[in-house]
């Protein structure tokens, strides 16, 4: 609105269309110095305070319309907030709902394995008992089976007895009627009659062949147990005669192994002791000539020479070969100066001397030195 004025009062003040590129939004004090600096006379300083107070105007205009747009913004805020708001509790009941259910699954599981676990201990009850009434089954079963077999052998035995009584059926028939046909002092049946012996003895004859059949069949099952025990002797007997004649054969395939072994080892010792007895020649060769050497160069200043060692005797045998060349070379010298003239006999003679001494004087250190042991 106060946009829309502004054009109006541009020319009822006399001032010039160009102050219409002025904007709002820049400061006053530059305004006001552009405004000097154009210099529109003196209508300009009279339309100032209509334009300040256009200016205000527009300000507040702007300044509503911006807080009409800051209440609008503050309203969606305020709408989304309370959207957000219950987002947030919708997220919290779901939570909630979630962690419920998870307890309730949870509750669920724990029931269902305590389930699976009972399931589990009757499964295995009901397996044992299963078992147990199979073995019992099984030897119910064989129970009745033995007692059917004995059922059968009884009726067996019934029908052959049956069989027996029809055979002896008319012998029976004829002592009856032979008993009819006897006086009747031996129709008496009681104990002063003659035919009461002859049946006790006939009872005591058949015990004494039920107790016979009964003792030979024990005997006959104890000679088929003593069979079968042989059999499994037998048996027994063949398996050990296998595993000994392998372990014999891998025994004796052993023996050619360390007989071949023994064999190379002994023609490897007698290699070696060959090489042995050579060097211990050899070694007595050499230790036979030091001591002929020793027996031959024997010096007194060592000692004896049976406890003397070798060593000892090799330095005895060197120390007596540099005395004789020592002295051979001192010789040859006196002769020489013998032979060169009488006038060097005085040189000769120190000479001599003077050897003399040095010999005297090895032989005394010599002496003086330990004796040395092996």
């Amino acid at each position: 609105m106060t946009t829309s004025a502004l054009p109006d009062l541009c020319p009822k003040l006399g001032v010039d269309k160009r102050i219409q590129n002025i904007f709002v939004t820049q400061p006053e004090d530059t305004r006001q110095r552009k405004e000097e600096a154009v210099n529109h006379g003196p209508a300009l300083g009279a339309s100032s305070s209509v334009l300040k107070a256009g200016l205000v105007a527009l300000k507040k205009d702007l300044v509503l319309k911006k807080q009409a747009e800051l209440d609008e913004v503050d309203i969606q805020l305020l709408l989304k907030q309370q959207e957000f708001t219950r987002c947030m509790e919708t997220l919290a009941m779901r939570r909630s709902e979630l962690e419920i259910k998870q307890q309730q699954t949870k509750e669920k599981v724990m029931k269902f394995e305590k389930f699976v676990g009972e399931n589990v201990v009757k499964r295995s009850k009901a397996l044992k008992k299963c078992e147990a009434t199979r073995v019992e089954n099984i030897l119910k079963q064989s129970l009745i089976e033995d007692r059917a077999e004995q059922l059968k052998q009884l009726r067996a035995r019934k029908q052959e007895l049956k069989e027996r009584m029809e055979k002896y059926k008319i012998y029976e028939n004829f002592l009856m009627e032979t008993l009819d046909c006897l006086p009747s002092i031996y129709r008496d049946s009681g104990s002063e009659s003659l035919v009461m012996p002859i049946i006790q003895r006939h009872k005591t004859l058949f015990i004494t062949h039920q107790k016979l059949l009964q003792r030979f069949g024990d005997m006959e099952a104890k000679v088929e147990q003593g069979q079968r025990q042989l059999r499994s002797m037998k048996q027994e007997c063949g398996i050990k005669k296998l595993t000994a004649s392998k372990e014999l054969l891998e025994l004796q395939s052993e023996l050619e192994i360390l007989n071949e072994q023994n064999k190379k080892a002994e023609v490897v010792l007698l290699m070696q002791q060959g090489i042995s007895r050579e060097k211990a020649e050899e070694v007595g060769k050499l230790l036979m000539a030091i001591n002929n050497l020793a027996e031959q160069c024997y010096l007194p200043e060592y000692g004896n020479l049976q406890s003397m060692s070798k060593v000892m005797m090799m330095d005895m045998v060197k120390e007596y070969i540099l005395d004789k060349m020592d002295t051979e070379k001192r010789a040859r010298v006196l002769m020489e100066s013998i032979s060169a003239g009488g006038s060097r006999d005085a040189v000769t003679d120190k000479r001599w001397r003077g050897s003399i001494k040095s010999i005297k004087s090895k032989r005394k250190i010599q002496n003086s030195k330990p004796v040395k042991k092996k």
